[in-house]
């Protein structure tokens, strides 16, 4: 066991293999049930602790939840945070699909439990995919016990792939954190390509640490993180019924996490989490450009990410960046309408650092030079907002292209 009394030195932090299952006391298990018609395709995972542990997750702040986060709710309650595993299944959301839905999640639960001899209460549940669609129970469930059966490390991969729906690729990362008092583990997985603006968490996230870490600072550090890495992305501006962040702490590798510690564990939960987000923006539906939104000098955070997000949500700033045209005016015009209340004669406008706006006046015979960063892969919107000292933010986005258009347009047919 490692010293957790000791006061913990500055933590170090090194990119390592196998995702969500690269924490100790994990495993994971993925199986293709028939909910995705693709033959073969993966749309069920499980990702199960050794024993009962802490958790914490951040659910969607759309009035409209689909079954599986309400039950995730209450068996959180009903816990007070010590699940054992949580099951996912893609290519459904079973999300407005009344009390037969909430049947269905909590069979889903019901029968992970049986099959790792737990009660249901410490089974989460997650789903995505079509909403208004009912679950093929009869698939799902032999698919679970199955799952059940076949758990086991080093398969983070196959449940990174069963999450996903439109998402063009898995998205998984995991670090090594080491600090004074030892090392531990923080691995993730995700998944979300459109229908992305959290405002919690992301469509479906999950983090995992050997770290020992009570409940509610495990919540305290969730928030704290998605703050600035999930809930600053947004690919469309459309909060989905299902968004849930998990997080599950071992406690395997003997690393207790207190208030000294608790840096180090928000150091790799924020690792993991940035990548993964910023992946969700690169694989955003029919994209071709990531775009960070930087706001400086403004009056409060808030503003700072009120104005960012105006601006990131813009069609006509995501099409103009998807066209390489550095029409400034649109940029200016979006962050006029957030609702912050800055000096336009104040602010400046800058595209990839190359000046467009400022003082009031345009600086046109930058265009050329602007024009040219914009027909790369990563653009840089920066904005100042002219309050000295000031405030910053920066939300992450994508650009919108006719893809976007077709993808969504045959999403049910």
């Amino acid at each position: 066991m490692a010293n957790t009394t000791a006061a913990p030195q500055a933590s170090s932090i090194a990119a390592t293999d196998g995702g969500v299952t690269a924490p100790f006391g994990f495993q994971s298990a993925a199986v293709h049930c028939g909910i995705k018609a693709a033959q073969g395709a993966l749309d069920l995972a499980v990702l199960a602790a050794d024993r009962a542990i802490s958790a914490a997750a951040l659910f969607t702040t759309n009035l409209v939840k689909a079954a599986p986060v309400r039950v995730s709710q209450r068996h959180l309650a009903a816990t007070d945070g010590r699940v054992r595993a949580i099951v996912v299944n893609s290519g459904c959301a079973n999300a407005c699909t009344g009390e037969a839905g909430m049947r269905d999640a909590a069979t889903m639960a019901s029968e992970t439990a049986a099959g790792l001899g737990c009660l249901p209460e410490q089974i989460l549940v997650a789903s995505t995919g079509v909403i208004g669609v009912a679950l093929k129970m009869d698939l799902l469930t032999p698919g679970i016990r199955a799952a059940a059966r076949s758990l086991a490390r080093g398969k983070g991969d196959e449940a990174a792939r069963a999450i996903m729906t439109t998402d063009p690729f898995p998205k998984e990362r995991a670090v090594v954190v080491s600090t004074g008092v030892g090392q531990f583990r923080v691995g993730g997985m995700a998944k979300g390509s459109g229908m992305i603006e959290p405002m919690m968490a992301t469509m479906l996230g999950f983090l995992t640490t050997d770290a020992a870490v009570a409940p509610a600072l495990l919540h305290r550090a969730l928030r704290e993180v998605a703050h600035d890495t999930f809930n600053a992305i947004t690919v469309d501006g459309e909060p989905s019924t299902n968004d849930t962040l998990f997080a599950m702490a071992s406690g395997a590798s003997g690393v207790t996490i207190d208030e000294a510690a608790y840096p180090a564990l928000l150091d790799g939960m924020r690792a993991v989490s940035r990548e993964l987000s910023l992946e969700i923006v690169r694989g955003g539906e029919g994209a071709t450009k990531v775009i960070a939104v930087t706001i400086t000098g403004a009056p409060s955070e808030a503003d700072a990410r009120r104005v960012a997000r105006t601006i990131a949500n813009s069609l006509l700033v995501k099409t103009a960046v998807h066209g390489a045209d550095p029409n400034w005016g649109r940029i200016l015009a979006a962050a006029g309408r957030s609702g912050a209340i800055f000096n336009p004669d104040r602010a400046t406008v800058k595209l990839g650092g190359v000046l467009l706006f400022e003082n009031g006046l345009p600086h046109d015979e930058a265009a050329p030079e602007a024009e040219k960063h914009l027909q790369g892969q990563q653009i840089a919107i920066e904005m100042d907002l002219g309050f000295t000292p000031g405030h910053t933010a920066t939300i992450w986005t994508c650009d919108l292209s006719a893809e976007y258009v077709r993808i969504n347009g045959e999403y049910r047919t």
